[in-house]
């Protein structure tokens, strides 16, 4: 039988793809920074929205695990399989990318609109309140790693919905500007 996904192997692997990608945009940043072209506006941007949609669907993607994780007897071959699942995408595409979407953005809010707007005040609130559910789904990983869940398959479907109401009210903000 061949190398499983849940072995340590693979792991280290998506890690380390993980940190080359990383690297590579660190460096793509650090040449856009250094050569200040015309579009270094555009250019951040694209990245920004790069990592918030990574970011995103990590969220939207990481209570449908919880959800199955649930169902799964303790110990299990299933259950073992979720906390590396869970594992992984926390570590290698949640926490980077929220990372560089807090960075950009905060960075964009800055440079471009001077931290000013009420639009932009409020988006960023949102975008702490998605920042918090981050941090909700952090600790059920490392529950769910222990085998110390306490939440119901129910209670994560609901959770499921607070990254995508948050989306929503981010997107309307920084694409109408209400206020």
């Amino acid at each position: 039988m061949g190398e499983r996904q849940t072995d340590s192997a693979p792991g280290n692997r998506a890690r380390l793809r993980a940190m080359i990608a990383l690297a590579a945009f660190a460096a793509l940043l650090g040449v856009l920074f250094a050569s200040r072209p015309d579009n270094l506006y555009l250019w951040i941007k694209a990245v920004h929205i790069i990592a918030v949609i990574s970011w995103m669907a990590a969220l939207l993607y990481m209570p449908r695990l919880f959800i199955y994780h649930t169902d799964a007897p303790l110990g299990s071959p299933q259950s073992e399989t979720f906390k590396v699942m869970e594992l992984r995408l926390l570590r290698v595409i949640m926490n980077p990318a929220m990372m560089i979407s807090w960075g950009l953005g905060l960075y964009l809010a800055w440079d471009i609109y001077g931290f000013r707007g009420g639009w932009l005040h409020a988006k960023l609130f949102f975008v702490l309140l998605l920042t918090v559910v981050h941090v909700h789904f952090s600790r059920a990983v490392a529950a769910f790693g222990r085998d110390e869940n306490r939440r119901n398959a129910r209670y994560w479907r609901l959770m499921n919905e607070a990254p995508t109401l948050l989306m929503i009210l981010i997107v309307i903000m920084v694409v109408v500007k209400p206020f």
